[in-house]
């Protein structure tokens, strides 16, 4: 058990090998928030970093598919890993996933690799 909850960037396969095809990148994302859950549930805060950057990858007018988003995506989730305390690498061929795992290795971050692996935290109650 943890003392305190922990920020888990959960980094797994986003748009690699889909050529651009919108369902498949909606898949992989449903499988990014299914680990989500899990790691919410053990008491700690996921985040998906793509799930952040398309925003400013859609204020620049493109789309997940959109060539542009090597140029946002995957800066954005480096920088998000520098708040990270962990990071959660789910089954899935993917060169961005395996990147976001290698920054975080450099900074020292616990990799996990199911979400079993994770301490679970448990809010205590403050009088």
């Amino acid at each position: 058990m943890t003392d305190r909850p922990t920020l888990i960037l959960i980094a797994g396969p986003y748009r690699s090998g889909v050529d651009g095809n919108p369902q498949a990148v909606a898949a992989d994302l449903a499988r990014l928030e299914a680990a989500a859950g899990p790691v919410s549930a053990a008491g700690h805060v996921p985040v998906i970093g793509e799930c952040i950057a398309v925003f400013a990858l859609r204020s620049a007018g493109a789309g997940a598919a959109d060539p542009l988003g090597d140029q946002v995506l995957h800066p954005a989730v480096e920088r998000l890993s520098a708040h990270c305390d962990a990071a959660l690498r789910p089954p899935g061929d993917s060169i961005g996933a395996e990147q976001d795992i290698a920054t975080a290795r450099r900074r020292g971050l616990p990799i996990h690799h199911h979400v079993n692996e994770i301490p679970r935290h448990t809010l205590k109650e403050t009088a």
